[in-house]
């Protein structure tokens, strides 16, 4: 027998693979389901970017490799930053990306050897664990909190693990725990990755959907972030563009370098009418992310109020495609996504992003504003 890598031991799919298990055997049995597990967008992209993505896949010199971003993808990235953040960068700030999953899943193997440390959150978005077991680093997490906001203490991690890490990731909108920081937060985090030397990675797939009328916030708003971070963005959640693969991470050149050269050791460029496509986005009528916002946010109050009519109390999620909700006391997050499922909703169990995450369930907002309200008359039934 041949043996796979030992790396792999660690990467388990064990609880999403048990819950679509799960849910292929109840669409089996014919039984109508509500799935609000995956953040996948239900929605297209705005008419406008699929006219220039149909234009350009009937073009005949299309198919060649890109191997590289096109210099209007990256100008078209600073344009969007400065438009939307404030934020002003230069082209060579910017290194695309197969969707902002790409870059984190690879940045571990750019900067860490065995015996280095990468900090981050519990609970977090998978791959942020996964990357250090790729890389054969050493992970040491950080408790993600009702008690403190959802923000880690920085001041609780130990003097070894500041001194041995190098990279640490930070995630607002958060995923799963849908909150938001703040100027000060962002200004803290940018004091201790200074302090200790060590890589802020700022996942900010979410940046433009933001409620309540709060304004997004890039880490790079922050002076001194060009020194110590880097910033992941994606048009996935942004424009609807999730299938399509494109992102990009933002920062210094000399940070950007050794994963620039990891990459072109792992792909050819992403494909030249997704570019176009993108560049339409970021450049175009902003309108539409307004619109965009707007729908998750009635989405979010209508399941909300849904869910506290049948008796359940939730936290309201600042931001972000997703309700990270405390389950009953008499539920685990795994016994109570189960019973769900067995009402006809799936929702993904919180120790799928870490053990912060037990006792908690994340539901996406995937669907319309009438399958929410039925999704919480189903959700009832098991309270």
């Amino acid at each position: 027998m041949i043996n796979p890598s030992r790396r792999l031991e660690h990467l388990t799919t064990s609880v999403f693979s048990e819950m679509a298990g799960r849910k292929r055997e109840k669409l089996s049995q014919g039984i109508d389901m509500i799935d609000l597990s995956i953040g996948s967008p239900d929605q297209p992209p705005p008419q406008n970017v699929r006219k220039i993505f149909a234009d350009e896949v009937l073009r005949e010199h299309s198919y060649q490799y890109a191997i590289n971003s096109t210099q209007a993808f990256n100008e078209a990235v600073v344009y969007f930053y400065k438009e939307r953040y404030g934020v002003e960068l230069q082209p060579s700030s910017v290194l695309q990306l197969m969707g902002s999953q790409d870059g984190l899943a690879h940045i571990a193997l750019a900067y860490l050897d065995e015996g280095d440390v990468i900090i981050v959150p519990d609970p977090g978005y998978p791959i942020y664990s996964a990357c250090a077991h790729i890389a054969g680093a050493e992970l040491y997490y950080v408790s993600l909190t009702e008690e403190n906001q959802f923000m880690p203490d920085l001041e609780a991690i130990p003097a070894d693990i500041r001194k041995r890490a190098k990279l640490m990731i930070t995630n607002y909108p958060g995923n799963p725990t849908a909150a938001l920081a703040d100027k000060c937060y962002f200004e803290n985090l940018i004091q201790f990755g200074s302090d200790h030397n060590i890589l802020i990675l700022h996942d900010f797939a979410y940046s433009e959907l933001i409620f309540d009328g709060r304004e997004p916030l890039s880490i790079f708003s922050i002076p001194g972030a060009e020194k110590t971070a880097l910033e992941f963005n994606s048009l996935s959640k942004s424009f609807n563009m999730a299938g399509a693969r494109i992102g990009y991470v933002i920062g210094d050149s000399s940070f950007l370098q050794p994963l620039a050269v990891l990459k072109s050791h792992l792909d050819y460029g992403v494909f030249l009418p997704v570019q176009h496509a993108a560049v339409e986005a970021l450049t175009g009528d902003f309108t539409f992310l307004d619109e965009h916002c707007q729908t998750y946010e009635r989405r979010r109050n209508v399941l909300i109020e849904a869910l506290h009519e049948i008796g359940w109390t939730v936290r309201q999620p600042d931001g972000g495609m997703f309700v990270w909700a405390k389950v009953p006391p008499h539920y685990s997050s795994m016994s109570f996504s189960l019973a769900a499922l067995d009402a006809g909703v799936v929702v993904t169990p919180g120790n799928a992003f870490g053990t912060g995450g037990e006792g908690y369930v994340r539901i996406a907002l995937v669907q319309n504003e009438e399958k929410l309200i039925e999704a919480a008359q189903r959700l009832k039934t098991i309270l």
